[in-house]
């Protein structure tokens, strides 16, 4: 990847500027709309789904998605794509179970919703370590995902100064605009990525020799999905507990992520979209892994795994269209970014701030909002330098979940179907969520000689040690007042009154039926590359 030339031409650089310019433009002129904290938080709850659906793809398709996946399905395959189809399942299990409750409860964050299940200390456990996660994970992934790309453009840029540009590039509408900002950019940002990555898998496959020659030349175990138990990239039994595990957290609980469906509407538009970007994720395997998979027939000499995209955009594509390529690649950029950033100043200020400061008005909740955007960026553009450290992008995206969001999943679970789950409970499960997940971290990591065990193994025995945390102590202790959790559970008698609503309506309008063609699609496609 060194040896290729490097350089955009005028028609490029122009292309860039004139979408970064005219992407920062949509959101500020967006952020005047922006008047009180449930405007600014959550875009007035008015969105619809197409532009959930395309939001809520954009913020999942981040340069670290970009980098990631090509990268992976360089090194190990095609495998890396059940992170994606398990996404499109875990969608749909959201749709019929979390998304009513979330949208009825008219919470502003998803810990909060764990507050009226269980208690305060729950809520503030969960806000603190989804801040965490956004901050270093996700923020500082993406922005050193980022920096990847645009160090062989800008090779004399120190790494730092390349982190704070993309920082503040998103960060500037994101601070002023707020949600509702974020959305409408991020619409548009879905589009142009979608269209970059067309072009990409389109120019791949025909430098390869085109699909016929990539399915003949490219390694079996290379082109399948289900692989051994024992496989060290994404084994089958790791892709069954581990990624449904890890897509559970990302797509049901994840702040930045669900905000998107909290900003709905009504639940028929909070559904649709997260369907529609559960349709949107099925593509990914031909348009962002397979040119993955093109590249160990046109650069087998590659060593680092995180260069392959890089090299696909600058080897493969003319001028003018590199240009566009690497405006789409600016656009998942940013709109992580700006996802993560709203995120979790919603969270400081709506889990922290605002119990602090019940009398606060909204004007005074968007303006701390503001500041903690501002602190975040700075935190980010510190931290994501550090990630050169780990061997790949991808590696260290997963293996921070694995270990850290067990016990989130298992309060979820068990407190949407379980009734008598309570405080206690959610105590023990916090608490041995916290001491097996940095035993297991020390013993797996950092130890002299690590267990070697993968991390989608990791995360399944950790929500087993939290589940049953969970459930001993709540039998052990009173069950919560029926009245306190009203409206709070998936009961029977829900399914049942929604089922009658349901007929009402016709086939093509039943959220239910939609779910179950889209996942008999999946299920197609998993077993064409099984």
């Amino acid at each position: 990847m060194t040896d290729i030339a490097i350089r955009l031409e005028a028609i490029d650089i122009l292309i860039v500027i004139i979408y970064g310019l005219a992407v920062i433009g949509l959101g500020l002129a967006v952020s005047r709309r922006a008047a009180g904290s449930e405007d600014y938080f959550l875009a007035s709850r008015q969105m619809r789904w197409p532009s959930i659906g395309l939001a809520l793809l954009a913020s999942n398709i981040s340069s670290t998605t970009l980098i990631g996946l090509a990268g992976a399905a360089y090194a190990i395959g095609i495998s890396v794509y059940n992170y994606e189809w398990m996404a499109t399942v875990v969608l749909a299990f959201f749709c019929v179970f979390f998304l009513p409750f979330l949208l009825r409860s008219r919470v502003y964050t998803l810990p909060e919703y764990l507050e009226r299940r269980y208690d305060r200390r729950a809520r503030l456990y969960f806000s603190g370590l989804t801040i965490f996660l956004n901050i270093v994970v996700d923020t500082a992934g993406t922005l050193f995902g980022g920096a990847i790309m645009l160090k062989l453009i800008l090779p004399d840029w120190p790494l730092w100064s390349i982190v704070a540009v993309l920082a503040l590039s998103a960060g500037i509408y994101t601070v002023a605009g707020g949600l509702r900002a974020v959305i409408h950019t991020e619409t548009v940002q879905a589009v142009i990525l979608l269209a970059a990555s067309v072009l990409i898998a389109w120019f791949a496959f025909a430098k390869a020799g085109g699909w016929d020659a990539v399915m003949t030349a490219v390694p079996a175990e290379k082109l399948s999905l289900i692989r051994p138990i024992d496989d060290p990239g994404v084994p089958w039994l790791g892709t069954v507990f581990g990624v449904s595990l890890l897509g559970f957290y990302f797509w049901c609980t994840n702040q930045f992520m669900v905000q998107r469906v909290l900003s709905a509407q009504d639940e028929h538009h909070g559904r649709w979209g997260s369907l529609f970007a559960g349709v949107l994720k099925l593509p990914v395997l031909y348009l962002m892994v397979l040119p993955g998979t093109c590249a160990i027939l046109l650069y087998p000499e590659l060593t680092q795994p995180d260069l392959v995209y890089p090299t696909l955009v600058f080897d493969l594509l003319p001028h003018g269209l590199i240009g566009l390529v690497v405006a789409g690649f600016f656009a998942a950029i940013m709109s992580s970014i700006a996802s993560t950033f709203n995120s979790a100043a919603t969270l400081v200020t709506m889990d922290f701030i605002r119990p602090l400061r019940p009398d606060a008005d909204g004007r005074a909740l968007v303006r701390i909002g503001r500041i903690a955007t501002l602190v975040f960026m700075v935190l980010a553009v510190l931290w994501a330098p550090q990630i050169e450290r780990f061997s790949s992008l991808w590696q260290y995206l997963q293996a921070v979940l694995a270990y850290a969001v067990p016990p989130i999943c298992a309060l979820f679970l068990v407190g949407l179907f379980w009734r008598r789950a309570n405080a206690f409970g959610a105590a023990a499960c916090i608490a041995v969520g916290l001491i097996a997940g940095a035993a297991l971290f020390h013993a797996n990591v950092l130890a002299v000689e690590p267990l070697g065990l993968h991390f989608l193994y990791v995360a399944p025995i950790l929500f087993a040690l939290c589940l049953a945390a969970l459930v001993v102590a709540s039998l052990l202790t009173p069950a919560p007042e029926p009245g306190r959790i009203e409206g709070l559970l998936w009961t029977r008698a829900f399914y049942r009154a929604e089922s009658l609503a349901l007929r009402q309506q016709p086939l093509w309008r039943n959220y239910r039926v939609q779910a179950l063609l889209l996942i008999a699609l999946t299920a197609v496609i998993v077993y064409s590359f099984r």
